[in-house]
Parts: structure tokens; sequence; C-alpha cells
């Protein structure tokens, strides 16, 4: 039998604080989370809605959105405690009619979750969602260290020489910014 394995929330920024309304906690177990979204309200996302539809993979305890997630090997309980806190989320949060309704819909989530994750543990996930065509698409692909880095680093962002460096740099004043913000 192959070893059971679901997604879980990996933040390797603070990003996902500041671009999703609740960004999902780190070490969360996820699932996709397409269920919150039907093809007519996506064009009524506000902006942090549109990014959590865009790329967000949604957290099962809080509800909050993940950029990325890492696979993880679960244990059989690991796997059932999520089906059961997906269920009673979808009861409390999205008022499924019962909590069998509820489990056998989380019982689908967690599966397909666990689908995503037919990688090497520690492997990174990443999402695009787009509207095409009236139906809702999803498209996953993994991240993988580069074969010239040294085993034990990843990177999320690499910096490299850019022409005009030379050239005035904009400068911003966010403690200026902040006092004239509404509150």
């Amino acid at each position: 039998m192959s070893a059971l394995k679901l997604p879980r929330a990996i933040r390797l920024d603070p990003s996902d604080g500041f671009v999703f309304r609740k960004a999902a906690e780190p070490g969360e177990w996820l699932v996709s989370g397409s269920f919150l979204f039907t093809p007519e309200s996506v064009s009524e996302l506000d902006t942090k809605g549109r990014v959590a539809f865009r790329s967000g993979f949604l957290g099962i305890d809080s509800f909050g959105w993940s950029t990325l997630a890492v696979v993880t090997d679960v244990t059989v309980e690991e796997r059932e405690e999520a089906v059961a806190q997906l269920a009673t989320q979808l009861v409390d949060k999205l008022g499924a009619p019962d909590l069998d309704t509820a489990r056998a819909a989380a019982e689908e989530e967690i599966a397909f979750a666990a689908s995503l994750c037919d990688h090497p543990a520690q492997t990174l996930l990443a999402l695009h969602r787009t509207l095409e065509e009236g139906e809702i698409r999803e498209r996953f692909r993994t991240l993988m260290p580069r074969g010239d880095m040294p085993k034990d680093v990843f990177r999320a962002f690499e910096f490299v020489e850019t022409d005009g460096e030379d050239e005035p740099q904009e400068q911003v004043d966010l403690m200026q910014l902040m006092k004239g913000a509404p509150r």
C-alpha cells in the first residue's frame, strides 16, 4: 500500500497575509477550495477574492487561503481528522444540511487533495484556477529546486542583474502613505 499524503499549507514569505482576505495557517491541511466559487460569482469578487480564486488552496481549519502547498505524509488518523474537520466546516460555515451529507462531500474533497500528492514528500504544489467558457478550470503544478542547487536549499525568488540599474530608483515612503490611509 502506498503512503498516504495530503497537501499542507506552507509560507515561504509573508505575502499570503497581504494578498488574501484571510491566510491559511502554516501546517494546516488544504483542499483545492473550488467548491466555494461558482462561474457566476467570479465576476463579483473583489481583488482579494480574485487572488483566492486564481491561486488559493483552502485551509480546512481556518477557511483561509494558501498560495503554496507542500506534499506531506499523513497517518490514517490524521486523514480522518481532516475529513471530520472539513465536514464540520461545511455544516457550520456553508450550511450543509447535516453532518452525514457534509462528510460525503468532505471525503470527496480530501480524496481529490490526496490525488494531487502523487509526488515525493516535501514537493511544493501551486494552483492556477481560471474561468473558461463558463466553467472553472484548475491546473496544478509542482515546484522543484533546480538541479544545480544544493539539496538543502530552495529559493522562491532569484535576483538577477537587469539593464538600467544605474537609473534613479523609485522611492516609496510607507510611513507617509500610512498617515494618509483611511482608518
